[in-house]
């Protein structure tokens, strides 16, 4: 059991770092861009909707995931993005918004004309309101 947390406490530390270099990678080719958001899903990666190749570069594993997609009009063209999953229920629909892109990865958004809405809150499941009238 030890060894097993040794050996996952090393093999987190990595996974961090890899994180950390992709994240600067990101950052370093992040652009503004003015964007129409028409649609945002949370769907499979075959079903997106992106390019023949990103979906072939891409790990088999991840290609069963849902992975949070938006579809905007950026200038003339309608495109299909990745959304970063942390930002997903702020982006609004059917709204003008200036997004921070790094090839086809939304990382922040903010409103064209003002704040953006924060999204409604999400009601609480029966299981949860349960667990929290046990708490008390």
């Amino acid at each position: 059991m030890i060894i097993a947390l040794i050996v996952l406490y090393f093999v987190g530390k990595r996974a961090q770092k890899k994180k950390e270099e992709q994240d600067a990678q990101i950052a370093a080719a992040a652009q503004t861009i003015s964007m129409l958001i028409i649609d945002k899903k949370k769907m499979r990666l075959k079903d997106s909707g992106l390019p023949a190749n990103v979906i072939a570069q891409t790990p088999k594993m991840l290609r069963r995931s849902k992975l949070p997609i938006v579809k905007a009009k950026v200038g003339p063209k309608v495109m299909t993005l990745i959304c970063d999953g942390q930002i997903f229920d702020s982006v609004p629909v059917k709204k003008e918004v200036k997004a921070t892109v790094s090839g086809l990865y939304i990382t922040a958004v903010k409103g064209m004309r003002g704040p953006i809405e924060a999204p409604a809150k999400k009601k609480k499941g029966f299981m949860a309101k349960l667990k929290e009238k046990a708490g008390k």
